[in-house]
């Protein structure tokens, strides 16, 4: 399958994904691709640095009669979100994605692919080694954990980068120009609870939600896809009415990713286990149905298992769990009046562990408002108190305001517009792209974003379409060749 997408074109940016590819770079857990990008840089002689956290610094100079244009700085991140199908045995940490092609599109077998932002990172390895493109000096910043914390752009220090301009190659449809995106805050509840033994005449039950798209939470939050997390919430909410105590619960993963599974192992009075199961399987089919559109392939499994569970819940705490987790928004919360089709304020709930007495969820909460995202942010954490929960607020990001006056959208859009015979949409987005946190230590920086067309990003789905690279690539040669000169 490799050869197969060494011979798709552009050849060298897909030779360039397949050896990024073969690197293991989960968020957190960089070592290799750091160390990775900085032998590329150094094999090609160029000058390359890291910083104190770990973002790799590449600067090439301009080809000959490009001298006097604007320094661009082009910008990715090394990291990938790491998601695998349940089935699937896959260990990120020490093996490289196995790509394959399906028609216009190169998937992943059972993992995300690290097309987002790899894709981004393959196109600016294939300028670095370039002897022929034409092109104004360039600086290639590679930021580290974009995924999880965008530790890497927060701990790049000012005065380290070069350039005038900024390219963003972190966008995923093709048509699109960026210039601007939300901010985010994570927000996380932590509670201990009474473990209590389990008493004769109860049975063990293992609910397990499953087949959800999943996706990017910021991206994809306004397509009213199913979250496992509030999927299973609702069902066990239904089944208040009979002796149930659970045991543990261990949904979703990732914040920024729209969590696609979750497992619950309860007991269950064994006089009443099949009003229970009617009851809980009934209220699944009404979510079936409601999610048929968006989610066809839910599966919501019910098992018995040979030995009931000997650590449940107490079930007065158990009640405030559930009615914490009913009440916690998750999705879009509201639209942007300013820009037309753009979320402004959102949620995702993206993980619930219940186990050894200690009960803890995170959610990410995203706005492009800075005081709307503290606003939602403030609801959810009134909401886990509520339930006895402790909140802490951490990673707080800022959004990055457009600018419809900026010097380097009127060249992209130009170049846009007469390579392809059409305008670009110019929009903001309501993933967290790093933009904003740079612009903070390089207010003065023009910045704009795009990229390929790649889907289901943050999970198993995640595809980038060829024909989609194959325009990248010539947009951004393109643009490079079109920098305006330094003033």
């Amino acid at each position: 399958m490799k050869n197969q997408i060494l011979e798709l074109e552009p050849k060298n940016v897909w030779k360039n994904f397949s050896r990024l590819n073969a690197v293991p770079r989960p968020s957190k857990k960089e070592e290799k691709v750091i160390q990775f990008m900085v032998d590329f840089g150094n094999s090609l002689g160029l000058e390359t640095l890291t910083d104190a956290v770990g973002n790799v610094i590449i600067r090439k100079p301009a080809t000959a009669g490009m001298e006097q244009r604007k320094t661009v700085t082009l910008q990715s991140h090394l990291d990938m979100v790491h998601q695998k199908n349940s089935e699937t045995d896959f260990d990120f940490e020490n093996t490289g994605i196995q790509m394959f092609v399906a028609g216009d599109w190169v998937k992943a077998k059972g993992t995300t692919l690290g097309a987002d932002n790899g894709m981004g990172v393959a196109a600016i390895m294939s300028l670095l080694e370039s002897t022929e493109i034409a092109h104004p000096p360039l600086e290639a910043l590679f930021t580290i954990d974009e995924e999880t914390g965008m530790t890497g752009a927060f701990g790049l220090k000012d005065g380290l980068l070069q350039g005038e301009i900024l390219l963003n190659l972190d966008t995923e449809e093709d048509d699109e120009i960026d210039i601007g995106c939300a901010g985010g805050i994570d927000v996380t509840a932590t509670k201990s609870y009474n473990q209590t033994p389990r008493i004769s005449g109860e049975v063990g039950l293992k609910i397990t939600v499953k087949g959800l798209a999943g996706g990017h939470s910021g991206m994809d939050i306004h397509k009213g896809l199913g979250n496992a997390n509030k999927i299973m919430n609702r069902l066990l909410f239904q089944g208040n009415e009979y002796d149930f105590r659970i045991s543990e619960i261990h949904g979703g993963g990732l914040r920024n990713a729209i969590p696609r599974e979750s497992e619950c192992l309860l007991n269950v009075d064994e006089n009443q286990l099949p009003a229970f199961l009617e009851k809980l399987k009934t209220e699944a089919q009404a979510i079936k149905t409601e999610l048929a559109v968006v989610e066809p392939k839910l599966d919501i499994c019910f098992d018995t298992v040979i030995h009931p569970f000997e650590k449940l819940m107490e079930l007065e705490q158990q009640e405030q769990l559930l009615k914490t987790i009913y009440g916690l928004h998750n999705g879009v919360y509201r639209m942007s009046a300013n820009m037309e089709d753009l979320v402004e304020t959102s949620n995702n709930v993206a993980n619930v562990t219940v186990a050894n007495g200690t009960i803890e969820i995170g959610c990410l909460t995203r706005s492009s408002v800075e005081s709307g995202k503290m606003d939602l942010a403030n609801a959810i954490k009134s909401v886990f108190e509520l339930g006895g929960f402790s909140v802490t607020f951490s990673g707080s990001y800022p959004g990055w305001n457009p600018n419809m006056d900026s010097e380097i959208l009127k060249t992209v859009t130009s170049v846009y517009t007469t390579l392809f015979d059409a305008k670009p949409n110019v929009v903001a987005c309501h993933a967290g792209l790093e933009c904003g946190i740079l612009g903070q230590n390089y207010p003065g920086m023009d910045m704009v974003s795009f990229g390929p067309t790649i889907k289901g990003a943050h999970s198993p789905d995640e595809r980038v379409s060829i024909s989609s690279v194959q325009k990248f690539w010539k947009f951004l040669l393109e643009v490079l060749s079109q920098i305006p000169l330094r003033t």
